[in-house]
């Protein structure tokens, strides 16, 4: 239920800023309007001592373990972040302004949530290929900790 409500904050927060909203990201990408600069740059400034305490501590607020691990360094890093950049500003919207805008009622979000899905997949099923070609660390396969 935590999670849920955050989740509906978060996404309240993208919605009233303009983060999830098409010409705002169009705008920011064409360099005609810095407000999404600022709202990228704010999250980053309110958050960044949040994990450098959690890093510190090594145990989350609730006193749960935790360790931030660096992800190695990949050719699958730059050609991932190249294609995202360019799905994100040809969609006008990432993972999380795909959901806020389905929840706004506009329904070109869904081509876009099921273009994120077919990549998603599409690099799943490549990826044994791709692995070899840009350097990429084994898949991790399973339920994982968390």
């Amino acid at each position: 239920v935590l999670y849920v409500a955050l989740g509906l904050v978060f996404g309240l927060a993208l919605s009233r800023s303009g983060a999830a909203d098409y010409n705002f990201i169009q705008a920011m990408f064409l360099f005609e309007s810095f407000q999404l600069y600022g709202i990228i740059g704010t999250a980053v400034v309110l958050t960044a001592p949040g994990v450098w305490l959690v890093q510190r501590r090594g145990r989350t607020a609730f006193g749960k373990p935790v360790s931030v691990e660096l992800k190695p360094m990949h050719r699958g890093n730059l050609v991932g972040g190249l294609l995202f950049g360019i799905g994100w500003s040809i969609a006008g919207m990432c993972p999380g302004p795909i959901l806020v805008n389905l929840g706004e009622g506009k329904i070109y979000a869904i081509a876009a949530l099921a273009g994120a899905l077919v990549g998603a997949g599409a690099f799943g099923a490549l990826y044994p290929r791709l692995q070899g070609v840009f350097r990429m660390p084994p898949l991790a396969v399973g339920p994982g900790e968390g």
